[in-house]
């Protein structure tokens, strides 16, 4: 368990890594669960992704869960090999079953179908960076793991 929370208290790079993909990914969780950003807020979202969407209310939960409670843990470096790895999950499903079929770009010119999953592949690096790093500087990660036991 320990070694979920270990990581380099110098590590730069990994603070980065965590304030670009808590930065990106937390506006949507904060859409799906407070209605910020001209979202729909947890009833909506929720009503949306289980009707509309057809997902079961387990998922849908967790979709909001994960872009929320999950970004603001790597945001503050707290377990953050869990929370990226959850983030990771989400967004791979999310790459290959909305997405993937739409290519790489994005839709800049509105020619396509849909968005590529080039994005995709920016969070899912970000996600795997930290999932192998840890929280890095400045984490949470860092203050509970004893001097002795950092990388």
């Amino acid at each position: 368990m320990k070694s979920l929370f270990k990581t380099n208290e110098n590590n730069w790079s990994a603070l980065i890594a965590r304030l670009a993909l808590a930065f990106v990914v937390f506006p949507h969780g904060a859409q799906k669960l407070f209605g910020w950003f001209g979202g729909s807020g947890f009833q909506g979202t929720m009503t949306y992704m289980t009707t509309q969407g057809g997902l079961p209310f387990i998922i849908a939960l967790l979709v909001i869960l994960i872009e929320s409670i999950a970004a603001l843990m790597v945001l503050f470096g707290f377990a953050t090999r869990i929370a990226a790895l959850g983030i990771f999950g989400l967004f791979t499903i999310i790459a290959v079953q909305y997405h993937a079929a739409n290519g790489f770009f994005m839709n800049w010119f509105g020619n396509q179908k849909g968005e590529g999953i080039e994005y995709f592949i920016i969070l899912l690096g970000l996600a795997l960076a930290l999932i192998v790093s840890g929280g890095g500087k400045a984490s949470a990660d860092a203050a509970l793991v004893p001097v002795k036991n950092r990388q």
